[in-house]
């Protein structure tokens, strides 16, 4: 247990942060101080109660119960579990009579309190899930203090469900104790329990009962069910699953909320809230409502009966259901349901069905008996509810409304809600919501029932609130339950606002601002809170603070002291003995007069002000408005310096003095600006504001004289001024002027004028400056003695110098006028001088314009880009050189944008229609004009061809362009394109290529490769680039190299030939940042920074060898030993492919391989090689990332062969004499190595040449040679003839092998067009079957053809045979045997009883386990949970015998029920996924067996997998269209058909029927032998077709069938089918089954001796004894192995194989969510496997493969008439049996090996089983590691299944046939059950007696 609260991100600073001595129980403020918390033991926690007496908190959870403090102290804390048990079992818990029991959680399901009585303290109750349920109380004060526990329950005792995830509710009520005799008998105590339905355990268990708490008198017991109690009576336990969500009092009745499927309409969850009279004690009150929350919101999740407009209401949390299941989405809402609605709901249903029968005026229904009881709605007298209120025995009950209470939500949200509480605040109501992810939200609720959410708060990140949401007595704090903490949580953060604004901007209703008081808080919490503007409601939108409107003044000089006015808005009222105070700023406080809404103050003293700030005239000074110690409101008043004005502003005193914003004056004699009215020295200028008009301040307002200046020429500034006959003292005037800091003081002359100004002339002067710029600006202003007159703003010199950047004539001339520039042709050069300063005659026009440069220098012949010409003297503006420049002789349009004066020219270049050559000219006024020295060239691009023409989508393609001039204009001109998206240019363009990067495009195609001059565009003519798919890499091996490097990759894939330059680049890092970054990693703890390395990262890369558009070939690039390898990726232009993504593992560079000398003791001496023999090289790790294929080794000059290699040796076959060296300075060879790129000298070899000469006569050498020869040869005859037996068998084997892959490659190209004709054939198919096409069986008849295959009439379409006079009591006894199967003991007693006696066969045992599927078919979950423990069962029985047998037949009762149930739970994958790909195979296989022979007596077929169904006979046969005569309403309309000549009348009818009820399914067709073939020829000629008529040929005791070849029937011919007359006989080959299969007649009819054939006749002849026959049949094999036979089934293979892949692949892709069902069983056997110790793997898989695909897959594989509306011939169930064993052997873990004596039907997918095994293994793998726990999701799919299909299942009859097993084994099942302990307590045995009586009339001794 732990009380935290520290975030994560300070988590690894947990020991320094928390206190030494931390005792777990502290609680632990967390960073808001407001939430307090405590950790606790037993997630998830699941109940809060809190005692209001004492306010102590009780919690329950998981084996754990706590007993808390208000302030979240542990008082006491219990352990109630873990302990032995099992659902399965009643306690009292004996191991060995409860094997399944194992250690058990206990969760805790109720926590009630019970007040005491009298004396008596009051208890806790407290329920678990535990011994099915049992209850305790424990004492208040003192919880681990036990007051009642039973230890020996009865089953009466059970209360809560044994189920974790099923609800209980309950509610403590107390009722008067009516004693019998009338008398009352003080009070009793009930509790009410509402809880769901359990598959495991007692199965009787009514949803709502009453158990006894007090008085409990012997032989009574508490929490005790009794008969007198009254419980709710339902007729189907599981159909009425409710799940319960609350039980709330309310006046005399009981209310319970939960949700459920509605039984009555449409089977859609809902949620409904019932009712019951408290003083009911049988149930008649009980009546229950839906409740609509609009907008889809249907699952109750949380609810609370609180208060709303003070009116009692029904708080509920609803969500929307996740289609028809109970799984709660996160989408929820908050909906209320006033009680007084809900009760008038109920009553009115009430009323309507006890007076009305249940409809309502309008005829409808609106009331109705739920709960399939047998009562019914009545007409009784109308004053029966008044009456009878709580019901009587006379009325009917339980009363359900067919009218829903609706709400509109109040609150929504997209996070799933779980819990409410409500609280009234000042009369509103608050409701408080939690979530799923730990927050709590607080929602106003309106009047009108619309909600506002005004605030949430995270309490537990991630983890959801409980339902139980309280709050403690003083409604001050929430506690919130989660997970694993309970928190106390305050209802409103109020106090935590420090100020009016921040308290009314939380919009809290709880919060308000208390004016006089100064703090936000409660309502209740302020004193005046009753007088108007004392508590401001912070949730009202118009609420305002107390707020100065205004201030009088707003600003007042500093210098004076005033009465100031404040106007308050908002103010609250005072008594006559409290005032208020103002505070300036930070002074002491002023009185303050209140004048209703004005308060007076007077401002601070001057002394008292503070100074003013830095570069500032005013200051603003907070007033505020106090009352004691708490601030009211507060405003703002300036205090301004007119001093600090002027001194501001330097230049113009006076003016910015009297146009201040303040009231300040001008005094100009004693240059002073002041508040004042006054000056010192008599004259004063006013403000502007009191007097308007001109200013009089003293000003030089204007320049008399030019305000340009030339620089270096004697000047004479002259200024006018104004208002300046103020001053009367004698100073002078001195002009200032200001040049670069430096003042110029210049005497000046006054002359007064007549319009009473002055005129100033300063004393001339040749001013200077140094910048270097035409213009300078420079401040001028008069002086009077010390005093500055005021310059008007902007009065400025302008000081100028001519020859400053005007470099040419025209730049000079170009100076404005008024600035008298001109050019002078002076010396020593001409320049641009001011007009006065020029000694000579200035230049009226300038010289010629000239040309250095143009750019570029040619251009497209169409124009369009900018040529930019750049000299001087280019004119003096635009308009100079406007239309007055040619290019080559045309004309070029100058831009205004480029234009620089004098220097540079930009023009656009027009079109020229032709190639030319030509200099620029440019024409300024009429001077010649300037020609440029370059000349331009009109140029005309060709683009002639495109190196590469095609590229990946994804682009990176370099294109090379090939042309003629590419070189036009600049290259910023030129852009490609391919389409519309650029192809980027990456290298310098030359004049005859142009090379670009191609981008990415989003489609495939041709795009047309453009190239843009400027606007000019080229093409090349007829060729396009194609954008092609991306490469697509899916193997490449092998998948490691060694450090040299070289190692070939064989690449495999789609499109590699569209790629430029493949690359396989590798990424290695230096081995010493791997070590630096190792040491890194100790000292860092996030791994943030190791990020940091990555730009260490390089990459080797090379090339790789395109052989075809599916292959490539890559050498591994050399890496050096002193990196580490990162990654390896193939780099496709633009397409990157790590070697990862391609089959998921990584690739692995090892060390190279170490070779050792051939002569390791003597490196440089040759070793010696005695020819004949092999070299054997020495090494280590050879074949680490080598195979001998790849190795060669070369000794001289020559090959020396590489016969083996293995991890430490390679033995090379030298050539028979020694090779030359190739080495000139050694004459011996030396041996050579080369693996990849690492080439290895191993040594020189020498050859031991012939011996000398013996000296043994050769005479005797001879003879001895002779000798030893003859000697030598016998020992090696024996040798070889030993060795060639034993090589023979491998010798054959290999031989199959390659007989098999040559006849594949020579069939190959059949194959081909085969196929191509069955695609063409399959596409019209492909359309058909995505509508209505795929001909999908009704579930009813697929689970007849699986349940019961190949019975004639099955239970499902049967009737219940019996007499009308026992039908009820049979059916009350068929339903009394129904609600025994439901209760599991029973069902599985009864399963074990009929398994162990000897006369029930195998067919029985499938017959019972279908019959039960069909009778449990409404409650799948059950079937489920007894189909498991069955397993668990059978599990146990084969671990002690051989587990890998398991589930390999179907031999037990329980193993047809797997096979039932994964038939149920695939029928809709089937309907989706696999039917589709399983039809297109059937039909495949149909079209291919029909366009080939096939005989219709043997079955045996031309084209065919099944080697004993080949017909081996090459039968001569000529396809034929006949034209078929369709009536199509009244119009005949002909329709072609193909056949065969060969075929028979009968499959002729039947390749009509099929092309003409093409899509149709084979059970709406007619039977062909229901129709006659007519040929009809001619006017009148018909004539009537059949199989056998008097013309069939008949040749010894051989009759054969008659073709169309027999009746010489034309191609072309027309025929029609016609409904057969009854005189026409004719025998029927064919006999159609129910099952849609068609069986040719093996045994031909003996007909007078004769017997049937049509291609062939039956091989076995009576007269070859048995013995020979099959010699004969496998000379025939043998004979017939080699070329026709093999060619034909490898032909129909290579055709097929993509049907069968799709089918294979459908049924085990992983790239879809494998069904659920597989999931969950998969799951269950890996738990059994587990549970067992069974950790071979193989094992696993077996069990895997015997529970789906041998179960299920094969038995649809091999008849998919089981699913489709289709007939399986004899001959396409012979493919299919072929396809559907290589099914199975891709199932099986055991090696699959072939040699020369396995059925051809193996040999033939010999290569393909490894890659389906892949398959398999990987879908068991991807299920295995994907995430389990899809418990809840399986038992939702059950539920669905359940309520979807069960209709289709006539139960009765499935019940009345189990019946008769009871009956045939009635004694061995009563006698099994009666031993059993739990069957005894269940009354089992009993209770079939029952039935047994009311079934059969059977005596039983009840």
């Amino acid at each position: 247990m732990l009380a935290s609260s520290i975030p994560p991100s300070l988590l690894f600073l947990l020991p320094f942060l928390l206190p030494p001595s931390c005792h777990p129980t502290d609680v632990i403020v967390t960073f808001d101080p407001s939430v307090r918390w405590m950790e606790l033991h037993g997630a998830p926690l699941s109940h809060l109660a809190l005692d209001p007496g004492t306010g102590h908190l009780y919690v329950g959870g998981v084996d754990h119960l706590y007993q808390l403090t208000s302030d979240l102290e542990v008082m006491s804390h219990v352990k109630t579990g873990p302990h032995l048990d099992s659902p399965d079992c009643l306690p009292p818990i004996i191991p060995r009579d409860c094997p399944s029991a194992t250690p058990t959680h206990n969760h805790n399901k109720l926590l009630l309190m019970e007040a005491g009585q009298g004396a008596e303290p009051g208890s806790l109750i407290v329920c678990g899930s535990l011994y099915q349920g049992i209850c305790d109380k424990r004492s208040l004060t003192n919880i681990s203090q036990l007051l009642y526990q039973t230890s020996n329950p009865v089953d009466t005792q059970y209360v809560a469900a044994n189920d974790p995830r099923v609800s209980t509710v309950g509610l403590v009520i107390t009722t008067e104790n009516k004693q019998e005799g009338g008398g009352t008998g003080g009070i009793m105590r009930l509790m009410l329990v509402g809880r769901g339905y359990t598959s495991k355990g007692p199965g009787d268990i009514p949803p709502i009962t009453t158990r006894r708490l007090f008085p409990v008198v012997p032989p009574r017991r508490a929490f005790s069910q009794e008969e007198e109690l009254g419980k709710l009576v339902v007729g189907s336990y599981s159909e009425y699953n409710n799940h319960f969500v609350k039980a709330v009092a309310h006046g005399n009745h009981v209310y319970f909320l939960f949700s459920r499927r509605d039984m009555w309409h449409k089977k859609e969850y809902r949620t409904y809230a019932s009712r019951l009279c408290i003083s009911d004690r049988s149930f008649y009150s009980y009546v229950e409502v839906p409740l609509l929350c609009r907008g889809g919101y249907n699952l109750a999740q949380g609810a609370w009966l609180g208060n709303h407009s003070g009116e009692p209401a029904l708080f509920v949390i609803m969500a929307a259901g996740q289609a028809s299941t109970p799984v709660a989405t996160s989408r929820s809402a908050l909906c209320v349901y006033g009680m007084a609605e809900l009760d008038a709901m109920l009553l009115r249903a009430q009323e309507v069905c006890y007076t009305e029968g249940g409809r309502g005026s309008s005829g409808q229904e609106e009331a109705y008996i739920e709960y399939a009881v047998s009562s019914k709605c009545l007409k009784l007298p109308k004053d029966s509810l008044s009456e009878y209120p709580c019901g009587g025995e006379h009325t009917p009950n339980p009363i359900a409304s067919a009218v829903p209470l609706p709400a509109t939500p109040t609150f929504t949200s997209t996070t799933q809600l779980t819990a409410v509480t409500t609280a009234t605040e000042a009369g509103h109501t608050i409701a408080f919501l939690g979530d799923r992810e730990g927050r709590l939200h607080k929602v106003l609720v309106h009047s009108d029932w619309s909600g506002d959410l005004y605030g949430s708060l995270l309490v537990d990140s991630g983890s959801g609130v409980s339902a139980d949401l309280l709050l403690d007595d003083s409604q001050q704090h929430i506690y919130v339950l989660t997970n694993s903490r309970l928190s106390k949580v305050p209802v409103s953060s109020c106090e935590r606002q420090t100020d009016c604004q921040s308290c009314l901007a939380v919009r809290d209703p709880y919060c308000g601002w208390c004016v006089l008081e100064g703090r936000c808080s409660r309502k209740h919490q302020c004193r005046r809170h009753m007088q108007p503007n004392h508590w401001l409601w912070s949730f009202e939108p118009t609420t305002q603070c107390v707020t100065v409107r205004s201030l009088q003044p707003a600003n007042q000089s500093k210098d004076e002291q005033t009465q100031v006015t404040l106007s308050v808005i908002q103010l609250p009222a005072l008594t006559e003995a409290e005032s208020l105070s103002c505070i300036f700023g930070l002074l002491p406080p002023q009185p303050a007069i209140v004048m209703e809404t004005s308060i007076t103050c007077q401002s601070p003293s001057p002394e008292l002000l503070p100074l003013m700030p830095a570069g500032s005239d005013h200051m603003i000074l907070p007033v505020s408005l106090v009352f004691g110690h708490v601030t009211i409101t507060t405003g703002s008043m300036t205090f301004y310096d007119c001093g600090a004005v002027s001194r501001l502003n330097q230049s113009s005193q006076c003016l910015a003095c009297v146009s201040s914003l303040w009231r300040c004056n001008w005094c100009p004699l004693d240059q002073l600006c002041t508040h004042n009215h006054s000056c010192p020295n008599q004259h004063i200028i006013l403000n502007q504001r009191d007097s308007p008009g001109p200013t009089s301040c003293p000003l030089v307002f204007a320049l008399q004289s030019s305000a340009l200046v030339p620089l270096g020429l004697s000047t004479t500034v002259v200024l006018r001024g104004r208002n300046l006959d103020v001053y009367t003292d004698e100073a002078q005037y001195v002009c200032v002027v200001e040049i670069e800091g430096v003042q110029f003081n210049l005497t000046a002359a006054v002359e007064k004028t007549h319009d009473n100004s002055n005129t100033f002339t300063c004393s001339p002067h040749q001013f200077q400056y140094a910048v270097s710029q035409l213009r300078y600006s420079a401040s001028v202003y008069l002086r009077r003695g010390e005093r500055r007159i005021d310059t008007a703003p902007g009065l400025r010199l302008h000081l100028y110098d001519c020859s400053a950047g005007q470099s040419d004539c025209s730049q000079c001339r170009a100076v404005p006028e008024e600035y008298g520039c001109v050019w002078c042709p002076g010396s020593p050069a001409p320049s641009c001088v001011y007009n006065q300063s020029c000694t000579s005659v200035p230049v009226d026009t300038c010289p010629p314009p000239q040309i250095t440069q143009v750019l570029p220098v040619s251009g497209p012949l169409e124009g369009g880009i900018l040529v930019t010409i750049i000299g001087s003297n280019l004119g003096m503006r635009y308009h100079d050189v406007e239309g007055r420049v040619t290019v080559a002789g045309v004309q070029c349009l100058p831009q205004p944008e480029g234009y620089q004066i004098s220097t540079r020219v930009v023009c656009e270049l027009q079109p020229s229609g032709k190639e030319r050559e030509g200099p620029v000219l440019v024409t300024v006024g009429t001077t010649p004009p300037g020609r440029s020295t370059q000349m331009f060239t009109y140029q005309d691009p060709q683009l002639l061809d495109l190196v590469p023409d095609k590229g990946p989508v994804s682009g990176g393609t370099r294109l090379t362009i090939r042309g003629r001039q590419l070189l036009t204009g600049q290259k910023s001109d030129l852009r490609a394109f391919l389409g519309p998206r650029p192809c980027y240019i990456v290298e310098e363009v030359n004049d005859t290529q142009l090379v670009c990067q191609t981008g990415s495009s989003n489609q495939t195609g041709g795009v047309k490769v453009r190239v843009l001059f400027g606007k000019a565009e080229r093409s090349i003519p007829l060729v396009t680039f194609h954008y092609l798919d991306d490469p697509v890499i899916t193997e490449a091996t092998p998948a490691e190299s060694f450090y040299a490097g070289g190692r070939v990759i064989m690449v495999t894939g789609r499109n590699l030939d569209v790629v430029q330059q493949p690359i396989i680049a590798v990424w290695v890092e230096p081995l010493e940042v791997q070590r630096v970054k190792r040491r890194r990693r100790l000292a860092l703890l996030t791994a943030k920074q190791q990020l940091v390395f990555n730009n260490t990262m390089t990459t080797v890369s090379e090339r790789c060898s395109v052989l075809s558009s599916s292959q490539m070939t890559c050498l591994t690039p050399t890496v050096t030993p002193e990196v580490k390898v990162k990654g390896l990726w193939f780099q496709l232009d633009n397409v990157r492919v790590h070697y990862e993504s391609i089959k998921g593992k990584s690739f692995t560079y090892y060390s190279n391989p170490e070779f050792f000398p051939l002569n390791r003791e003597a490196p440089d001496a040759p070793y010696r090689f005695k020819p004949g023999g092999v070299i054997a090289v020495e090494g280590q790790d050879l074949t680490r990332a080598m195979s001998r294929q790849e190795v060669t080794a070369r000794l001289g000059d020559q090959e020396c062969e590489v016969k083996t290699l293995d991890n430490t040796h390679l033995y090379c076959e030298p050539p028979e004499t020694q090779p030359e060296s190739v080495d000139d300075s050694n004459e011996l060879p030396s041996l050579k190595v080369f693996m990849g790129n690492l080439q290895v000298d191993l040594g020189l070899v020498q050859y031991d040449s012939d011996s000398l000469l013996s000296p043994v006569p050769l005479a005797a050498q001879i003879s001895l040679g002779a000798g030893a020869a003859v000697i030598i040869l016998s020992v090696l005859v024996v040798i070889l003839m030993y060795r060639r037996k034993s090589k023979q068998a491998l010798r054959d084997y290999k031989k199959v092998l390659l007989q098999l892959e040559t006849l594949e490659i020579n069939v190959g190209d059949q194959c081909r067009k085969e196929f191509t004709d069955l695609m063409t054939e399959m596409m019209d198919l492909s359309s058909d079957v995505g509508g209505p096409g795929l001909p999908l069986l009704d579930y009813r008849t697929y689970a007849e053809r699986v349940f019961f295959p190949g019975q004639q009439v099955a239970p499902l379409s049967r009737q219940l045979d019996l007499p009308e006079s026992r039908r009820q009591t049979v059916e009350q006894g068929l339903q009394q045997l129904n609600n025994l199967l439901n209760n599991r003991l029973f069902l599985t007693r009864f399963i074990h009883t009929l398994e162990a006696q000897q006369g029930f066969s195998q067919r029985d045992r499938g017959y019972v386990a279908s019959l039960l599927t069909m009778a449990l078919h409404d409650k799948l979950e059950y079937f489920t949970e007894v189909m498991k423990s069955l397993l668990q069962d059978l599990v146990q029985q084969y671990v002690a015998k051989n587990p890998k047998l398991m589930l390999r037949r179907t031999e037990t009762v329980v193993e047809k029920m797997l096979t039932n149930w994964m038939s149920i739970c695939l029928y809709s994958f089937l309907k989706e996924v696999a039917g589709e790909p399983l039809y297109m195979l059937y039909r495949a296989i149909k079209y291919q067996v029909d366009k080939g022979p096939v005989d219709a007596v043997t079955g045996k077929a031309k084209r065919t997998l099944n080697d004993s169904h080949l017909l081996r006979e090459d039968i001569d046969y000529c396809a034929m269209t006949l034209t078929v005569l369709v009536k199509n309403g009244v119009e005949v309309q002909p329709c072609p058909v193909k056949v065969l000549d060969t075929d028979t009348i009968t499959q002729v009818k039947d390749k009509i029927l099929d092309q003409v009820y093409r899509g149709a399914p084979f059970s709406q067709r007619p039977p062909a032998d229901s129709l006659d073939l007519e040929w009809r020829s001619g006017q009148a000629g018909h004539l009537t077709l059949s199989d056998d008529d008097v013309t069939a040929v008949v040749q010894g005791r051989w009759k054969r069938l008659n073709t169309l070849q027999h009746y010489k029937v034309p191609d072309g011919a027309t025929v029609a089918l016609i409904p057969r007359s009854q005189s026409s006989g004719g025998i029927g080959v064919n006999q159609v089954f129910q099952t849609g299969e068609k069986t040719p007649m093996l045994e031909g009819e003996e007909e007078e001796g004769l017997r049937l054939w049509h291609l062939v006749k039956s091989s076995e002849d009576p007269e070859i004894p048995k013995h020979r026959k099959s010699s004969m049949r496998e000379r025939e094999r043998a004979k017939a192995i080699p070329e026709i036979y093999l060619t034909r089934l490898l032909s129909m293979k290579g055709t097929l194989q993509k049907f069968v892949d799709d089918v294979f692949v459908a049924i085990l892709s992983t790239k879809r969510p494998p069904p659920i069902a597989v999931r969950f069983f998969f799951d269950f056997l890996d738990d059994m496997a587990e549970k067992h110790g069974i950790d071979d793997p193989e094992t696993v898989h077996i069990w895997k493969t015997n529970s789906l695909p041998l179960r299920f897959w094969v038995n649809i594989l091999k008849n998919p008439q089981f699913v489709l509306d289709v007939q399986v011939t004899d001959s396409i169930d012979a493919v299919l049996s072929v396809i559907a064993q290589t099914f199975i052997d891709s199932c099986t873990t055991s090696e699959h090996k072939v040699g020369r004596d396995s059925p051809v039907n193996k040999l033939l997918y010999a290569r393909e089983i490894p890659r389906y095994k892949q398959l398999v293994e990987r879908y068991y793998s991807d299920i295995h590691s994907a995430a389990s726990g899809c418990y809840q999701e399986m038992n939702s799919t059950l539920t669905e299944l359940s309520g979807s299909f069960a209709s289709e299942m006539n139960s009765l009859v499935a019940l009345h046939e189990l019946y008769k097993y009871i009956n045939k084994y009635y004694d061995q099942i009563i006698m099994s059950l009666e031993e059993d302990s739990s069957g005894q307590k269940m009354q089992l045995a009993y209770r079939l007696q029952q039935v047994a009586a009311l079934v059969e009339n059977k005596v039983t001794d009840l």
